[in-house]
């Protein structure tokens, strides 16, 4: 008899894998179908571009009068923004998580008023109590682009904080000798290295991108110099777009690829084990 029932059970559970399959296969199936349109719709306006400017006009861009002086200002600028929100947003992201985690929702409402308020009001009253000194140089570009690029990288890396369980890393690290710098160079920013590169990539891709505030400061930064070269030559223009979209994708696969990394690298955990040998010479 209880051969019997084994074979019944057999029997009547055989279909429940099978339709368990069909049920997993068709979400796999919208999955693709939504990935195929997705990809069409970003592919089918670069196939576009690509075909407008035409294989020669990659070439010719490198050659252009004024390229090369409108990049190298726009890395210069991107370096300064970058370092400066790193340096600023980092301390006080870690400590809004530690200490006063009651603002929060208001460091999400301050952090967002740059997107708010239209661009060329900020550079307007950047203007007009900015010292004199800094009006005649360009760095005054690269500390507006600071103010255009914290709503970007405030998320990032409190998207980064929330992931982990801070207040333990801090508190194992202290019971370990280790004081706040230490720890927070030795333990935390480790933990934050994606989000970090996520920051950063997407700063160096606004000012890659920005036109309006450098326009309004008569620099000519790679964005102003496309647009002005665009009225004489739209293929090289529409050339150097592309590349610069280029450059952004190519940091973008960079982060990925170091974030599916250290996923493996770590089984998975989103923490770094806290010991006396991360945060070595600390006691």
């Amino acid at each position: 008899m209880a051969a019997v029932a084994d074979i019944a059970d057999a029997g009547t559970s055989a279909p429940v894998p099978r339709a368990a399959a069909r049920q997993r296969q068709r979400p796999q199936v919208w999955r693709w179908i939504i990935l195929i349109v997705v990809g069409l719709y970003f592919a089918i306006p670069l196939f576009a571009a690509f075909k407008f400017a035409g294989g020669k006009a990659f070439t010719q861009v490198f050659s252009q009068a004024g390229f090369s002086d409108a990049f190298l200002l726009s890395l210069r600028l991107a370096l300064i923004a970058t370092v400066i929100t790193i340096v600023l947003l980092v301390p006080t992201t870690v400590y809004v998580h530690l200490r006063l985690p009651g603002i929060r929702r208001a460091m999400e409402s301050v952090t967002i008023l740059p997107i708010v308020i239209p661009p060329i009001v900020l550079i307007v009253g950047v203007l007009e109590i900015a010292p004199g000194f800094l009006k005649a140089s360009p760095n005054l570009l690269g500390l507006e682009y600071v103010v255009l690029a914290m709503p970007f990288a405030y998320r990032s890396l409190d998207a980064g904080l929330r992931a982990l369980d801070l207040k333990t890393l801090v508190e194992a690290s202290g019971s370990l000798g280790a004081r706040m710098p230490v720890t927070l160079w030795r333990v935390i920013l480790p933990n934050l290295r994606t989000a970090m590169l996520s920051a950063v990539v997407l700063t160096v891709a606004l000012v890659l991108g920005e036109f309006t505030m450098a326009s309004l400061d008569l620099y000519q930064t790679f964005p102003v110099w496309i647009v002005n070269f665009e009225q004489s030559s739209g293929p090289v223009s529409v050339a150097a777009s592309l590349l610069a979209l280029i450059v952004t994708w190519i940091f973008l696969m960079i982060i990925a690829t170091l974030g599916n990394r250290r996923g493996k690298s770590g089984g998975g955990a989103t923490l770094f084990s806290v010991s006396r040998r991360n945060i070595g010479g600390s006691e």
